[in-house]
C-alpha cells in the first residue's frame, strides 16, 4: 500500500465557483505558471505516484457554493486517477482545506472526529497557558486536522489524521521588534496546536490503535532561532514517543551531511531558493512491523526523480512542496 501527503500550492485557484476546472492560459496563484500548466503538472505527479490514498494539503475550497470533495473528485476523474473518492473535514476560512483522495477498492474511509477532556474536538477551543501567566489562553485551529477511520480491504483499521499547522511567519511586521513579537506569539500558538494534536495521538496509541499522521507541520527541529526559547519544535511535540518518522528523526542527529527537505521557496530579496523539511508521515510503532519505506519525491535530492525529465519538471511546476510517500505492507 502507498500513502502520500502532498501540499499542492493554491490548488483552489484552479476551480471556479461551481468547482469546474479552469485549465487555460490565465495565471494560477503559483508564480509564473498558468492554470493549464499547473493543472497538468499536478495530474501528472499524482498519476506517477499511483497512491492508494493522498492526503491533500491546501485542497480546494469549501464554501457557500464550493465543495472541496466535489472539486477533487472532478479533478481525479479528469486525470484518470484511481484515487477517485474524496473526503474532507471541518471547513476553513482560508481556502486551504485538508482532504483525502483514496481508492475505494483498497480503502473504506469515514470522517471520525474525536473529543475528550484533554483534547477537545479540533473545531472547538483548546485552553492552555501559553505564556505562563497563570491565565488560560484560547487556541483554535485555522485549519482543523482531518480525523479519519480507515479500514483496508483486508480488515486492518487505521486512525489517520491529516494536519496543516499554522505557519509562524511574522506576517505584517514593520520592524525587527515586531518580527520578534509576532514570531514568538505565532510559535506559542503553533506549539499549543502541536500539544493538542499530540494529546489526541496519545489517546489513540494508548487505545492500541494504529495511527498515521500526514501533513505539513510548518516546522522542524532547528528551523529557526525562536525554537531555542521553547526547547522543542512542534514536530518533536507531535511525534513525541508515540510516533516514528525517519525524516524528522534525522534532524536530531549531529553533523548531518545533507539536510533533507520537502519544499523549495524563492526569496525575492536574496534572489535565491531556500529549502525546508515541512511535510511528514508519522506512524505509530506497531506499524513498523509492516516494512514501512518512506520517500521524498524531491527532484533535486532524489536521483530517480531528477533523471526522469517529465517527472522532474512536473514536480517543480505543480507546487512549492514535494510529495512524501509511505509504502507499507498492509492489505
Amino acid at each position: 500500500m502507498r500513502l502520500v501527503t502532498y501540499n499542492i500550492e493554491w490548488f483552489s485557484h484552479l476551480f471556479d465557483d461551481a468547482d469546474r476546472l479552469m485549465l487555460d492560459d490565465k495565471p494560477s496563484a503559483r508564480y509564473g505558471v498558468d492554470r493549464y500548466t499547473q493543472g497538468r503538472a499536478i495530474a501528472y505527479v499524482l498519476q506517477r505516484l499511483d497512491a492508494d490514498a493522498v492526503m491533500v494539503i491546501e485542497a480546494p475550497n469549501t464554501g457557500r457554493k464550493q465543495s472541496c470533495t466535489r472539486a477533487l473528485e472532478r479533478f481525479a476523474a479528469e486525470a484518470g486517477l484511481r484515487t477517485r473518492k474524496a473526503i474532507s473535514g471541518f471547513a476553513t476560512d482560508t481556502h486551504q482545506e485538508i482532504a483525502l483522495l483514496f481508492d475505494t477498492d483498497v480503502l473504506s474511509v469515514v470522517e471520525d472526529p474525536q473529543a475528550s477532556e484533554a483534547a477537545p474536538r479540533f473545531d472547538d477551543v483548546f485552553h492552555i497557558d501559553l505564556d505562563v501567566d497563570d491565565r488560560m489562553d484560547r487556541v483554535r485551529f485555522s485549519k482543523p486536522p482531518l480525523e479519519l477511520k480507515v479500514t483496508t480491504s483486508g480488515g486492518t483499521v487505521l486512525r489517520m489524521i491529516g494536519a496543516h499547522l499554522k505557519s509562524k511567519a511574522p506576517r505584517g511586521a514593520q520592524n525587527p521588534d515586531e518580527v520578534a513579537r509576532i514570531s514568538i506569539a505565532n510559535r506559542r500558538k503553533q506549539l499549543a496546536q502541536a500539544i493538542w494534536l499530540h494529546r489526541r495521538i496519545k489517546e489513540h496509541v494508548e487505545a492500541r490503535d494504529h495511527v498515521i499522521v500526514l501533513g505539513d507541520l510548518n516546522d522542524g527541529p532547528g528551523l529557526d532561532e525562536y525554537e531555542r526559547l521553547f526547547r522543542k519544535s512542534s514536530v518533536e511535540i507531535v511525534m513525541g514517543e508515540e510516533l516514528v518518522d525517519p525524516h524528522a528523526q534525522s534532524l536530531r542527529k549531529p553533523r548531518q551531511q545533507m539536510q533533507l527537505s520537502t519544499s523549495r521557496f524563492y526569496n525575492p530579496e536574496t534572489k535565491r531558493y531556500f529549502r525546508a523539511l515541512l511535510d511528514y508521515i508519522m506512524i505509530s510503532e506497531g506499524l513498523e512491523a509492516y516494512a514501512p519505506r518512506w520517500r521524498i519525491w524531491h527532484p533535486f535530492e532524489d536521483a530517480e526523480c531528477y533523471d526522469d525529465i517529465d517527472l522532474r519538471e512536473a514536480l517543480l511546476t505543480a507546487s512549492d512542496h514535494f510529495p512524501v510517500s509511505l509504502d507499507i505492507e498492509l492489505t
